[in-house]
């Protein structure tokens, strides 16, 4: 076995092990393993965030599939010790988020169409998906910025640090947006106030 046969097969063994930029580097020079890990630590957050925002799983999936390419496009000019790859793959997908909704010029407040599920039935799946709706249209109208704040760090588990790098934000700001879309949310909620403690 040649050195370069071995070091190939040493990359197909590490990838799990390998920081996000010794990743990208490897993904430069073609490593379809590396690209498989670096795909399965980021995707599956990315579609995430991108549904909380776009509220269509068709959309999300669309987002986190061209965030990742646009990754791959720039693997071979990646910049070790620069951006997190988490950081800069949010930054791509909230850019992509805000031109679909800037293109649809509506937010949909229809939440738990795909999420019903046929097999259970009676008056608590139905409370619980109107509960759910009235939640998911109360954080939809949300201010861009807030919303943005809200589902990295309630809903992705940013810290809010994280957020702040993100959004290219300080960490005050995060904490102030934070604070005023949980106002928001408190006072559209209010009436909902025993139904989101019994169930949350």
């Amino acid at each position: 076995m040649s050195a370069g046969d071995r070091t190939r097969s040493a990359q197909v063994d590490d990838a799990p092990d390998l920081s996000d930029d010794a990743l990208i580097e490897r993904i430069a020079d073609g490593d379809q393993k590396a690209w498989a890990e670096i795909t399965r630590r980021h995707l599956g957050a990315l579609v995430g965030y991108a549904w909380h925002m776009l509220r269509d799983r068709a959309e999300a999936e669309d987002v986190a599939q061209e965030t990742m390419v646009r990754l791959m496009r720039k693997a071979e000019t990646w910049e070790p010790g620069g951006a997190k790859v988490k950081t800069w793959l949010f930054r791509v997908a909230i850019n992509q988020c805000i031109d679909r909704q800037r293109a649809r010029r509506t937010t949909s407040l229809d939440v738990l169409a795909e999420q019903s599920d046929p097999d259970t039935g009676g008056s608590t799946v139905a409370r619980d998906h109107a509960l759910r709706r009235t939640v998911g249209g109360a954080v939809d109208g949300l201010p861009p910025r807030q919303k943005q704040a809200l589902t990295l760090v309630h809903y992705q588990g940013f810290s809010q640090q994280e957020a702040a790098k993100v959004l290219d934000v300080s960490v005050e700001a995060i904490e102030s947006l934070l604070a005023r879309a949980r106002r928001s949310l408190k006072t559209q909620l209010k009436d909902l106030a025993g139904d989101l403690l019994e169930e949350w």
